[in-house]
């Protein structure tokens, strides 16, 4: 913003880069540009500062469409001031000397024209549209109509360039709006439950397929379980053949030993009865050879053993001469006979 610094008699005026300046003395222009400096005679001199840099200016405004539906328009258009001494002139951008402070300024000048000739040529077009079209391309055409805007003879005349169009949007009142979303928030949430209908099948069919893939495994390993059950089993039979094998095999060696034990001692058995018959048969052709006497003495011999033990005898005198006198008849006759008495008396001796 321009500065303006006051001296006695005289004024200095200090521009700025983005305001253009027209400096007019008794009606006639004396300086114009951006970023001046000069002095002036506060008496005889005007100033006016006009923008030099782009302008945007938004716009809001109410359209009918061809079928009677209100419609808004959201813009913004960008303008300059081609050219600024013209500006200046139909325009009040007076900064000196000071206006009252309720006077229209030129910016707001502008802003009106501006938008009262967009929302013109933007409302004309709009009526020749329906609802349908304005909301399916309405952005579109409605800033091909606004592009016609540089050339309205009202902005040429004020020295006004424009710049560019930009339409944000086309939208309808919000209960038409609502009415317009509903199909296709239906469409949506019927999308969105077909979609949860498919995942919850989906998710069904993924759980019939754990279920049949649990189910195989349990069948698999129940056919596994019966295998080794009946491996087990053909084990245990075996184990048990093995082992009845075992025992026979140990029972015929323990038969085998028994019955090998028992001939052996059978044929002790026999050999010793044999050698007892053997003695026995010597013994009684012994006995057969010995007199009456010497039995008598060996089963006295034979019975005393059996006796109780006897404590005092008493020999009588008829007793030992009976006994002498039959012991010396008996080695009287063995000594007649020879041979057969010499036996009998080493026994007796025995």
């Amino acid at each position: 913003m321009a500065t303006i610094k006051r001296y006695p008699a005289l004024r200095r005026f200090l521009g700025s880069a983005s305001e253009y300046v027209v400096h007019l003395h008794k009606g006639a222009v004396r300086h114009q540009g951006v970023g001046q400096a000069f002095w002036f005679l506060p008496d005889t001199s005007v100033l006016s500062e006009v923008p030099a840099t782009d302008q945007e200016l938004p716009v809001l405004f109410h359209a009918v469409t061809r079928d009677q539906q209100d419609v808004t328009v959201q813009a913004t258009v960008t303008y300059r001031f081609g050219d600024p001494v013209l500006a200046s002139r139909r325009l009040d951008f007076g900064i000196f000397p000071p206006r009252p402070g309720d006077a229209a300024s030129g910016r707001q000048q502008v802003g009106s024209i501006v938008g009262q000739l967009a929302q013109s040529v933007a409302v004309d077009h709009v009526a020749t549209l329906d609802l349908a079209t304005a909301l399916a391309s309405g952005v579109g055409s409605v800033r091909a109509a606004l592009a016609s805007l540089g050339e309205e003879p009202r902005l040429t005349a004020t020295g006004i360039e424009i710049l560019g169009v930009r339409v944000l949007a086309v939208s309808p009142e919000a209960a038409v709006e609502k009415a317009l979303r509903t199909p296709v928030r239906e469409r949506l949430q019927a999308e969105a439950d077909r979609a949860t209908y498919e995942r919850r099948a989906l998710a069904v069919e993924r759980e019939r397929t754990i279920s049949e893939n649990e189910l195989a495994s349990q069948i698999e390993l129940a056919a596994r379980r019966e295998q080794l059950v009946a491996q087990e089993g053909a084990n245990m039979r075996r184990e048990a053949e093995e082992a009845a094998a075992a025992a026979l095999v140990k029972a015929r060696s323990d038969a085998e030993r028994r019955e090998i034990d028992s001939t052996a001692r059978d044929a002790e058995t026999r050999r010793i009865d044999a050698a007892y018959a053997a003695r026995e048969a010597a013994l009684m052709q012994v006995y057969a050879q010995a007199g009456k006497d010497v039995l008598t003495a060996l089963a006295l011999r034979d019975g005393a053993r059996k006796l109780p033990s006897i404590g005092n005898l008493t020999v009588t005198p008829d007793l030992v001469t009976g006994l002498l006198g039959n012991l010396a008849g008996g080695a009287g006759a063995a000594a007649s006979d020879g041979g057969p008495a010499r036996p009998d008396a080493r026994r007796g001796e025995r």
